[in-house]
């Protein structure tokens, strides 16, 4: 049977680490991309072969979608030259980080940080990889659980999100006559550097988000990788066009 391939953005620590892993565990190969962590993108590539799967980790930086056209070219040239293969099965776009300012401080130049990385780069990498996807895949675009619930300190970032989620919901519809599955996961707090490590390193913060968690605990990357390699399993075929949060039921 032919592997299934995963392109996952953002795949050398946090979320998208897990996910890569997780779903190397489940027979998937990997292309992975890096802006800046090389050593660690090379890291999880030995990892992933030595759970039996191939990979190759490739740079890429979300927010300059200028290059994306030529990081397609490349793409195809990788999918042809590494896995024998014309088309990928599974997109995630995983890649960002945040911002953390008051609304009433946040600059322009944050703001355009937020809409490059978050929004204007996954809606133009997806349009250049579209025409490598394998009909009947699958794109995951990963939310945040703040286009639910509020922390200040992130407006910026999760207007992004939520754009994404709603931005989801056409490219379900669009893609559909494709037999492409498309969904979004929204992850609550986890335990990651993301945002400088807020969530992580704060006590107070990861208390006081603990105790309004049902699960009595944020959550950590292997949480968001397993719910990712669950929601992409062939078990999953019929959602479609869906907000699933992994959460840990925080803030219900």
């Amino acid at each position: 049977m032919t592997r299934k391939i995963a392109l996952i953005t953002g795949a050398s620590r946090g979320l998208g680490k897990s996910a890569a892993l997780h779903l190397a565990a489940r027979g998937f190969d990997i292309i992975g991309t890096y802006q800046s962590r090389e050593a660690d993108a090379q890291a999880l590539l030995t990892e992933i072969e030595a759970l039996g799967g191939r990979a190759t980790m490739l740079q890429l930086d979300v927010a300059q979608s200028s290059h994306f056209v030529q990081f397609a070219e490349q793409i195809g040239h990788t999918l042809q030259t590494h896995f024998g293969r014309k088309r990928f099965d599974v997109l995630i776009n995983n890649a960002g980080t945040g911002a953390f300012a008051a609304f009433a401080e946040t600059s322009e130049a944050q703001f355009d940080q937020m809409v490059n990385i978050h929004l204007k780069g996954p809606f133009f990498l997806t349009q250049a990889l579209l025409p490598l996807i394998a009909d009947q895949g699958r794109i995951l675009n990963i939310s945040s659980g703040l286009t639910r619930f509020t922390m200040p300190g992130f407006a910026a970032y999760a207007a992004m999100k939520g754009a994404v989620e709603v931005w989801t919901r056409y490219l379900a519809k669009e893609l559909g006559p494709r037999g492409i599955n498309v969904n979004v996961l929204a992850p609550g707090a986890i335990e990651t550097d993301f945002g400088g490590g807020l969530v992580r390193d704060n006590p107070e913060l990861n208390a006081d988000i603990a105790s309004n968690t049902a699960l009595g605990r944020v959550g950590q990357p292997d949480d968001i990788g397993g719910a990712i390699a669950v929601l992409l399993a062939q078990e999953g075929r019929w959602i479609n066009g869906q907000r699933i949060e992994a959460a840990g039921g925080v803030y219900l």
